[in-house]
């Protein structure tokens, strides 16, 4: 017998809400948090299809004794990228890699010159490249000759708007939304709930500052006492940050809080408050990401409020991903490392553990 056509059209829609709701579940069990200690960085992955030698018809290359280019895309005044250059050194040297099969560039903050540096590395017979992009766009030369000659890219810390598996292999870094989020998270607690933020941005042009800015923002709105009163670029630069934080405090007196999208920038918030006669980490608050060691010790100091760390050691997670994709292993999309946080109750014991 069939079924009247108003029954129908309820048993149709709520088999389409099952599904709904079970593809929901799937992604929260497979969303990465972002959270945990950096000693424990453990890959989360992406949903997504994976990506596989045989899928992509790329030749086997035994990472040991590959020759590896690792493009840099800022100069290393910044100790994230100390860090982050110094974490593909030494896994290089733990795997055995020989010294001189491991090239490595440096852009210098130019985006014409990191795809020049990228097609160099090429040409000098990088097998396998790891690179950090400058920015999202604008790299596609440099991936389309890598990609004429077979050699797998893994992008880490910055996404490229590119396609992974086909431009690139896969994205290694930090879910940087949740980073925003977690920092909306200890304004919260740092300001009580009640306070006028200023926001420094960092550079344009990449998901780092859109994803930073996002996470905080849609958390931060769930406190109707906090309202974000100013947002200026400081471009991810301890002096410009410095000098950002001077305008805002003359055109913004009533600033109680800070949110900086890095350290850098936060540091040199706190030495413009301090040159304005304010007393950082107590009349206004601060809140920043990265986890350098001069960050966390101003919170340790009294300085500072609270970082979330976005962790710069990708030099396991990047060997290990190579390694499998030599071995015929699925790659997924996105891998996620994990980022630890610090605050006033923590900052002075796990002091060591900043870069």
């Amino acid at each position: 017998m069939s079924l009247p056509i108003h029954r129908t059209l309820l048993l149709v829609t709520g088999l389409a809400l099952a599904l709904t709701a079970c593809t929901s579940r799937e992604n929260q069990q497979t969303a990465p948090s972002g959270a945990g200690p950096a000693a424990s960085a453990a890959p989360g992955q992406a949903a997504g299809p994976g990506c596989a030698r045989d899928k992509i018809g790329y030749p086997q290359v035994d990472v040991k004794n590959a020759v590896i280019g690792f493009s840099q895309s800022e100069k290393e005044a910044n100790p994230f990228r100390i860090a982050e250059t110094q974490s593909i050194r030494d896994e290089a040297a733990k795997l055995g890699v020989p010294a001189d099969k491991l090239l490595v560039t440096n852009a210098q903050s130019d985006l014409n010159k990191q795809v020049s540096d990228i097609k160099s590395l090429l040409d000098r017979g990088a097998q396998l490249l790891i690179v950090a992009p400058l920015n999202s766009d604008g790299l596609q030369p440099a991936l389309d000759a890598a990609k004429a000659k077979k050699v797998p890219v893994i992008t880490i810390d910055r996404k490229v708007t590119s396609q992974p598996c086909s431009d690139y292999l896969t994205f290694i870094g930090s879910n940087f939304v949740e980073q925003g989020k977690r920092a909306a998270q200890e304004m919260v607690k740092a300001t009580g709930g009640t306070g006028k933020v200023a926001i420094l941005l960092g550079a344009s042009g990449n998901n780092v500052t859109t994803d930073r800015t996002k996470g905080f923002k849609d958390e931060i709105a769930s406190t109707p006492g906090i309202s974000i009163v100013a947002e200026q670029t400081g471009e991810f630069d301890r002096s410009k940050g410095q000098a950002v934080m001077e305008q805002l405090i003359q055109s913004n007196p009533e600033i109680t809080a800070v949110y900086a999208e890095n350290d850098e920038m936060g540091i040199g918030a706190v030495t413009a408050l301090k040159a304005a006669g304010k007393t950082p980490g107590k009349d206004v608050k601060i809140v920043s990401i990265d986890g350098t060691r001069n960050a966390v010790q101003l919170i340790a100091d009294g300085s500072y409020n609270a970082v979330i760390e976005s962790n710069p050691r990708f030099g396991p997670l990047a060997f290990s991903t190579l390694q499998d994709f030599a071995a015929g292993k699925e790659i997924p999309p996105t891998v996620v490392i994990s980022d630890d946080q610090y605050d006033s109750a923590n900052a002075a014991q796990k002091l060591g553990n900043a870069y």
